[in-house]
């Protein structure tokens, strides 16, 4: 089972060159937790920044504005506009992804990620073993 697992993570990384994620501008903490506020409330999956998340580190602002802005920018087809946030947030080509943390370079990775996270928390949940360590 945890070889089933990695092998579907493998898949979802594997991008392509003309990647493109979102993520935050430098700018202050507060604007920036506001731009996490909205993308957040507006239809980004902040779940996995939440304590014990896969991207709760690095607990700063600025990395949590990075995952929602990108995660809202891919939920919405990497649409115009949509990596705009008032001026806070841009388009990149380089890949944000920190440690243990992937950010996913089109809708389709990050509902992938989203399942293989929900299919690990369900084995852990009705099994009690993580299929991950297996």
């Amino acid at each position: 089972m945890a070889l089933f697992a990695l092998a579907v993570l493998l898949l979802a990384f594997t991008g392509s060159s003309s990647a493109t994620w979102c993520v935050c501008k430098e700018g202050s903490d507060a604007i920036l937790q506001k731009t996490l506020d909205y993308a957040c409330g507006a239809g980004a999956d902040c779940n996995p920044l939440h304590q014990n998340g896969p991207c709760f580190q690095p607990n700063t602002v600025r990395a949590h504005c990075n995952y929602a802005v990108n995660s809202y920018f891919q939920r919405k087809g990497q649409a115009q506009g949509s990596c705009d946030f008032a001026g806070t947030a841009t388009v990149t080509a380089s890949d944000p992804s920190t440690g243990g943390c992937s950010y996913p370079a089109s809708a389709r990775q990050f509902d992938d990620i989203s399942n293989v996270m929900f299919n690990h928390q369900f084995y852990y949940i009705i099994y009690g073993i993580n299929p991950l360590e297996s």
